[in-house]
């Protein structure tokens, strides 16, 4: 089961260790030709106007240069551009909500703390963020909301191409074969020019350390596997796992996405610092 509550706790607070997530101008020049001035305040990079702080106002928009020459704060407003759009989705196979300790969060888990933060620091920037197979992606408060709820429920084994073209992250330990797995993508690719994949795995499934007599089962399906001595096909394992993580980088590379690979045992600044740079790497969230 998810506890959403401290979930969206651990998130909140990676998303505040984070420095805000700013679109590089001349990538975004180069990739997004719609992103024009509205003439009016909203989500851009060209001043518009100054505007009393208000209380549903993030702290962090404050202009304190602006504010100290008075008795009140004011928010320093940008011209309204044409909005970004980021779909996330997560693996919802059994084999990915696991975890070989409970005292360490399941590889679902951890992938929705990245998203939730990522998606914190978007929303926060005037951006579009959505569930694939939920609602379109929205902004402010709201839709983050619904991120955050349909986060925690199941989503659809296969992700479904937004309606809105945008970037597109997908978490999963993508252990099924690359042949599953290139259907599943090719038609997100083709709405998504900018694409990331979060192969997070468990340290038991990177390290192996099984001895002796073992029973091996896959969460989620009826898989299951007696070894005799573990210790004898342990070479033969590490030899499959790195085949199916260099399919995967190439797959990555076809789609024209970026991969990023992370293990429960590390901490999730540091996945979700990798998410974020990757983002600011691609010329911000198109």
């Amino acid at each position: 089961m998810t506890d959403l509550p401290d979930l969206r706790l651990e998130a909140e607070a990676l998303a505040r260790a984070l420095p805000r997530l700013f679109v590089r101008t001349k990538a975004s020049e180069a990739v997004h030709l719609g992103s024009a001035g509205r003439r009016r305040a909203g989500t851009g990079e060209d001043f518009w106007q100054y505007r009393r702080y208000a209380q549903e106002d993030d702290a962090s928009r404050i202009d304190w240069r602006r504010s100290a020459k008075g008795d009140a704060l004011f928010v320093r407003e940008t011209e309204l551009e044409t909005a970004r759009s980021v779909h996330f989705w997560l693996d919802p196979h059994g084999g990915f909500d696991w975890t070989s300790d409970p005292a360490r969060h399941t590889k679902a888990n951890r992938a929705r703390i990245h998203m939730m933060a990522m998606a914190n620091l978007l929303s926060r920037e005037g951006e579009r963020v959505g569930v694939l197979g939920g609602a379109p992606a929205g902004f402010g408060k709201r839709a983050l909301e619904r991120l955050y709820s349909q986060l925690s429920e199941p989503l659809s084994e296969t992700p479904q191409p937004p309606r809105r073209a945008g970037t597109i992250i997908l978490a999963s330990d993508f252990y099924d074969p690359m042949e599953v797995w290139r259907p599943r993508l090719a038609p997100l690719a083709a709405k998504a020019r900018y694409g990331v994949l979060i192969a997070i795995s468990d340290p038991v499934e990177r390290n192996f350390p099984f001895q002796g007599r073992v029973k091996l089962s896959r969460p989620g399906t009826l898989l299951k596997r007696i070894l005799g001595r573990a210790e004898t096909v342990r070479e033969t394992y590490f030899e499959r796992l790195e085949q199916n993580r260099e399919e995967l980088r190439v797959l990555a590379g076809h789609l024209g996405w970026r991969l990023i690979e992370h293990d429960t045992s590390e901490e999730p600044i540091k996945g979700a610092a990798a998410l974020h740079v990757v983002l600011s790497e691609m010329g911000g969230p198109l």
